[in-house]
């Protein structure tokens, strides 16, 4: 009977001391209450706490969370309706305030950041509240943050999934891009053409005086060349007039005669010359042909004055003429 008294003591003692150890997983924090009244914090690990005196009052979540917020209606400041939805990123940064300070911690998240998204997306344009979802999450987490300081949450990130607006409101938004884009291209277009016009004048401009430089500078060299031609004709005649005047009247015919030979010459090599028209009588040229062998003769009588003297005159040949306007006889 002492053996069943005493097993029975080791195994009260036993199931007392097991219910009084708390073995707290990572991430989580036991409020311990004495009596019904909060006392302490089990931390993560081995804790101790005399049972039937103290108990675990609420086991609370550390770690950071997250709280999906589901779709809402709700109108902006131009009477738009639009539809929206959103996260809610959260940690619990006191156990004892997050346990006793509100009653259902998720549910008042839930319905705090829904408030408020209806109040700040409320207060924005249609425009405004899609183009500008980063301010929205902005403000959505300075208000919800500050809050839920009080019951020792920290609020660490609002974000904005989706915001749908009706189906009539999106095909208006659709004209109203493509227009826009439109009026872009068109405003491209034009100032495509006017930059293309205005290059388009500019060449022609650089053309026109490239143009007039050339004309001038081909005008100077036309000139200058002009001028040296005169010079050398100037030159030539002068040449020519000092022959004339050394060598009289027998140097005019020899001149006349060169250039009338070098004229029936070119009628000669003319590929489609078959027929040669002389424009003066056969008797001028038979007389300017003597007046060069004249020439020839007094040259000769210059050069080698013995030879001359000594020589018997020879015969006239068939164009040896006395002098320049002597005519043969038929």
């Amino acid at each position: 009977m002492g053996l069943i008294v005493a097993g029975l003591a080791v195994a009260l003692v036993l199931f007392y001391l097991m219910t009084s150890i708390k073995i707290v997983r990572q991430g989580y924090q036991y409020t311990i209450e004495h009596f019904g009244r909060f006392t302490t914090v089990a931390r993560p690990g081995f804790n101790f706490y005399p049972a039937f005196f103290y108990r675990v009052g609420r086991k609370v979540n550390m770690m950071e969370q997250v709280i999906d917020i589901p779709g809402q209606e709700i109108i902006t400041k131009d009477n738009a309706m639009i539809s929206t939805d959103g996260v809610v990123f959260f940690q619990v940064l006191d156990s004892a305030k997050a346990a006793y300070e509100v009653s259902d911690l998720y549910q008042a998240l839930l319905q705090l950041t829904t408030t408020n998204l209806r109040t700040v997306m409320g207060s924005m344009d249609l425009d405004e509240t899609l183009s500008k979802r980063d301010e929205i999450n902005a403000r959505l987490l300075s208000v919800v943050d500050h809050a839920t300081t009080p019951w020792g949450v920290k609020i660490t990130r609002v974000e904005i999934k989706d915001i749908r607006p009706p189906a009539d409101i999106v095909n208006a938004m659709g004209r109203q891009m493509k227009a826009e884009r439109e009026k872009r291209a068109n405003i491209l277009d034009a100032e495509g053409s006017r930059a293309s016009e205005i290059l388009r004048a500019e060449g022609q401009k650089q053309a026109r005086i490239l143009e007039s430089e050339g004309r001038k500078e081909s005008a100077f060299r036309d000139a200058e060349a002009r001028e040296r031609a005169a010079v050398a004709e100037a030159s030539a005649t002068r040449a020519v007039s000092q022959a004339i005047e050394e060598g009289g009247a027998q140097a005019i015919n020899y001149f006349i005669a060169q250039k009338y030979v070098e004229a029936i010459g070119k009628f000669a090599t003319s590929p489609n010359a078959k027929t040669i028209l002389f424009p003066v009588e056969a008797t001028q040229l038979m007389g300017t042909l003597g007046g060069i062998g004249e020439i020839a003769k007094d040259a000769l009588r210059d050069t080698v004055p013995s030879a001359t003297s000594a020589a018997k005159p020879s015969p006239r040949g068939p164009f040896e003429l006395s002098n320049a306007n002597e005519v043969p006889k038929s």
